[in-house]
């Protein structure tokens, strides 16, 4: 499954409304910050996972505890009162992905989304854990070891030729997405895929 399929998918649904509903959001402004901060997420895993060390430790948190079980329950999961172990779940998350530039990777997802960075870090926040768990999902179900993790990420990414000429939009700007200026620092590259 690529990430256009999760995203048009019945858990992408229950995403999109478990936004909407806990930041105040009509369904069209959480889509739009969902469309958008999924696939910047997956682009900093992505970053990450082309290090022998950064895949390997990417692979260890998969296994041992975002299996793809959040999943099974997405809907209460999100939806409940007390988000606050997830919302520290993907803090910690996105503090190892984009290290102390995880404001400007809020910023820029805010700038994209038109939705005020107050509203855009915790929904970021909410939405690492679940790509994590999607993420673990799809190594489980193609049993992919670390080594693996880069390419399966270009996969959902919507990696390949002719996968990319479809697809479009974000997803376009995101694929294949590695630190396009080579100057060690996927961020800008980040917060310049946000502009376009």
């Amino acid at each position: 499954m690529n990430l256009t399929d999760l995203l048009s998918s019945s858990i992408g649904q229950t995403i999109v409304k478990n936004v909407s509903g806990q930041f105040g959001l009509d369904e069209n402004q959480a889509s739009s910050a969902v469309n958008v901060a999924i696939p910047v997420i997956l682009a900093g895993l992505n970053k990450n996972a082309q290090t022998p060390d950064g895949a390997e430790s990417l692979n260890n948190a998969l296994e041992s505890k975002h299996d793809g079980s959040l999943l099974d329950n997405i809907g209460s999961v999100l939806g409940g009162g007390n988000i606050t172990d997830l919302l520290q779940d993907g803090g910690g998350i996105l503090g190892h992905v984009f290290g102390n530039d995880v404001p400007k990777v809020e910023s820029g997802v805010a700038q994209k989304t038109g939705i005020s960075s107050d509203k855009i870090g915790p929904i970021i926040k909410m939405l690492a854990p679940v790509v994590m768990a999607y993420l673990g999902k799809e190594k489980t179900t193609n049993n992919v070891s670390a080594g693996g993790l880069g390419d399966l990420l270009g996969t959902m990414l919507g990696g390949g030729a002719s996968q990319k000429r479809s697809r479009g939009g974000l997803l376009d700007m995101v694929t294949g997405f590695l630190d396009k200026d080579k100057d060690g620092s996927a961020i800008d590259d980040i917060l310049d895929m946000l502009k376009k």
